[in-house]
């Protein structure tokens, strides 16, 4: 039953898309994809406050559509990039990824909108299927088994987030989605661990570089600023001031710069670079403060852009050169300009530089823990900050357009993908000049002046040294063509054992069964058309003869006679 019905869910758009797009020619399937993330930011930017749809399904009654300046913030974002990846994506013909495109982005906004659990945990299913197909529609033998795994640690983050809300149904506590205040509840933190698992919090987090870089191109765009962010707005909403995600975030932010800087592949250190960032969030999650939770939902916004675009010019590197590899890489830049200044922009923006959206969001959180009297925390965090500079403004751009010549021939590039990057560029330097369009749509009254001359030396300062340290080691930060294992060894590395024990073996123990049943169903069978015939050859040792060996019918006939007479007698007594 509909209590409220004036309201179209946004998320309804984009899954309305995934749904139309196979009736569509496919010439036509590119610009017909583009409408349904566009009419989904138009339908989020004039919503109200408060619930806007209600409807009651077996006696539960569940809230589609919940707006507030939270959720429309996080959806306007969500819809937008969704339209952006579409416009990168437009030259693929592809109707398995742009339909999953839709679907994933339906997801994400479906869960920024929802009022109550159940309705988040159907859309948080929905962008966990949806992203496993952007893995496998690569269709490579490593994309399989990746996007297995992806989707398995997946599943798993989903059983324990559903298994908080039936316990929560089970005790009668309302599922209405909103801030838990019981740390000391088991459900609560059941909820926490799934939603830890999709903002990739350690040591949850090996799925995200494992399955990003061996998504497709365009995939993995749409990878890179859904899933985690969508976890973070989870989060704000509902575990902010919780301690221990302050601790977490901090490890997290230290955490993924370290192997970023020693990854060797493209994607790969870009994902882990989401990682760190994501700590930054994650953190002002922790803090609780309005100035950290406007900080959280920031830099959510600026990552979603920046990142977008990084992603983007790996993909466009990837997509004409077949190679992501740092050691495969060098010398595109003359044939490569406009990618390379684009992704720049990119780098700039989530290395903290002046006038672009990192240097507006990111300072919000450290200056939090600062307010905070959270001394570490600061520190930490700007600590951080050296290592993204390093290796994503630094180390990834010299050494796949800069560096040394690698012989690389690379492709001519798609119109829509520079497109799709300049839209996104431009919002990163829009948002970094004029900070008060981003501060304008955050949850709670923005009293924060970016351009303060403390902090423009202290950016300064950090930028100009890094390069420093760079410049002069940057014949030891060149990539290794070695894999760095992180937490995955742990389900790699008994990989092969549970296999043959678990599945092999357990086939072959099957299959062994079957055979043993089968052979004895022929003997048995065998022995019933004329049980002597064993007699018969052990006596004799002579070939067998039906004729010579069947028993006489008078021996039946009697043995029947003697079965009727007893059942005669018992009946008698």
């Amino acid at each position: 039953m509909i209590e409220q019905g004036l309201i179209l869910p946004p998320a309804l758009l984009l899954l309305a898309g995934a749904f139309v797009l196979p009736l569509v020619p496919q010439k036509a399937r590119s610009p017909v994809f583009l409408l349904f993330p566009a009419s989904a930011l138009a339908a989020i930017i004039p919503l109200p406050d408060g619930s806007l749809l209600r409807v009651t399904v077996l006696h539960m009654d569940l809230v589609l559509v919940h707006a507030d300046a939270l959720s429309r913030l996080f959806g306007m974002i969500f819809a937008f990039i969704t339209l952006a990846g579409g416009v990168f994506a437009y030259h693929e013909r592809d109707l398995g990824q742009q339909m999953a495109g839709l679907a994933y982005g339906a997801g994400a906004v479906g869960v920024t909108f929802a009022g109550d659990w159940i309705t988040l945990f159907v859309f948080w299913e929905l962008m966990a299927i949806s992203s496993t197909v952007l893995v496998w529609a690569r269709q490579t033998p490593e994309s399989h088994r990746a996007g297995t795994r992806y989707l398995l640690v997946h599943l798993f983050g989903g059983s324990l987030l559903l298994a908080g809300i039936l316990l929560s149904a089970g005790s009668g506590i309302p599922l209405t989605l909103g801030a838990l205040t019981d740390r000391a509840s088991a459900l609560a933190w059941l909820m926490l661990g799934g939603v830890a698992l999709n903002a990739a919090i350690p040591p949850l987090h090996a799925w995200l570089a494992d399955a990003y870089p061996k998504a497709t191109v365009t995939g993995a765009v749409f990878m890179s600023a859904l899933t985690t962010k969508s976890a973070v707005y989870v989060l704000a909403r509902v575990f902010a001031g919780w301690e221990i995600l302050i601790i977490l975030g901090v490890i997290m932010a230290l955490y993924g710069v370290v192997y970023a800087v020693l990854a060797n592949d493209i994607r790969e250190i870009l994902a882990y670079h989401i990682i760190s960032q994501v700590g930054y969030m994650v953190a002002g999650v922790g803090i609780g403060t309005q100035l950290a939770l406007n900080g959280a939902a920031a830099h959510a916004f600026s990552h979603i852009l920046y990142k977008a675009l990084l992603f983007m010019g790996a993909g466009v590197v990837l997509y004409t050169t077949g190679r992501s590899k740092l050691t495969e890489l060098g010398g595109l830049y003359r044939r490569m300009r406009l990618t390379f200044w684009l992704y720049m922009i990119g780098a700039f923006s989530i290395s903290g530089f002046p006038l672009f959206n990192g240097f507006i969001s990111k300072s919000m959180v450290v200056s939090a823990a600062g307010e905070s009297h959270l001394d570490s925390v600061y520190l930490l965090l700007t600590l951080a900050s050296v290592g993204t500079f390093l290796h994503t403004g630094l180390k990834l751009p010299y050494f796949t357009w800069l560096g040394r010549e690698s012989g690389s021939n690379p492709a001519r590039v798609p119109v829509n993908m520079h497109v799709a990057m300049g839209m996104v560029a431009l919002l990163c330097t829009l948002f970094g000049v004029i900070p008060g369009l981003l501060y304008r749509h955050l949850p709670f009254p923005a009293d924060y002046e970016p351009y303060t001359v403390s902090h423009l030396v202290e950016a300064v300062q950090i930028l100009v040294l890094t390069f420093v340290g760079f410049w002069l080691l940057r014949s030891k930060l060149a990539g290794e063509p070695l894999l760095a294992l992180d937490t995955d060894w742990f389900y790699r590395r008994p990989a092969g054992f549970l296999q043959r024990t678990l599945v092999s073996g357990i086939t072959r123990l099957f299959d062994s069964a079957d055979r043993f049943v089968v052979q004895g169903v022929r003997q048995l069978s065998v022995f019933s058309k004329n049980p002597s015939v064993i007699i018969h050859r052990r006596k004799q040792g002579e070939r067998f003869d039906p004729h010579r060996s069947r028993p006489p019918l008078g021996i039946a006939l009697s043995l029947v006679l003697i079965a009727l007479l007893l059942v005669a007698l018992l009946s008698v007594q």
